[in-house]
């Protein structure tokens, strides 16, 4: 029980990255006004930052779609989830109006269409699938499993 539990953490975080990968990908105006619109990196910084942040976020998911180092990039993850954790929070603090672009989009809105809350416990989600798969990487239908398996029967045949 406990694999399948990891493997639908494994497959839910797979699928949140090449989500939200993809959609920073196809629009990289977009990507870079959304990185922007937080106001904490100087115009080089953001550059950087909305050119690679899709990139990662493809890999990620691409990983942990085929159940590859599971327990790396389930700490990656978790990492760059609490940086965005961070980005939000501090905007809130701040009394910035804005979206977090965490899904395509973002800048500058209506102070009454933040939903702050609902993006700290929406990450707050995706932290605890990236903190079981750090803690117990073992899931179904992985490419780890296999490998695993594979040396195990070879580690077998020698002894």
């Amino acid at each position: 029980m406990l694999d399948v539990v990891g493997t639908l953490a494994r497959l839910g975080l797979a699928a949140v990255w090449l989500t939200s990968g993809a959609l920073k990908a196809v629009d990289p105006d977009q990507t870079y006004v959304a990185v922007r619109a937080y106001d904490v990196l100087p115009p080089i910084g953001v550059e950087l930052v909305a050119a690679a942040l899709p990139w990662v976020e493809l890999a990620l998911g691409a990983l942990l779609l085929l159940g590859i180092g599971t327990r790396v990039v389930a700490v990656l993850s978790a990492g760059l989830l609490l940086v965005f954790v961070a980005g939000v929070t501090q905007a809130w603090v701040r009394g910035l109006s804005i979206d977090c672009g965490c899904f395509g989009g973002g800048g500058a809105i209506a102070p009454e269409e933040t939903a702050y809350p609902q993006e700290l416990l929406r990450d707050a989600g995706f932290l605890a699938c990236a903190a079981w798969l750090a803690l117990r990487p073992r899931t179904l239908v992985s490419l780890d499993n296999w490998v695993e398996r594979r040396t195990a029967v070879r580690l077998g045949e020698r002894i």
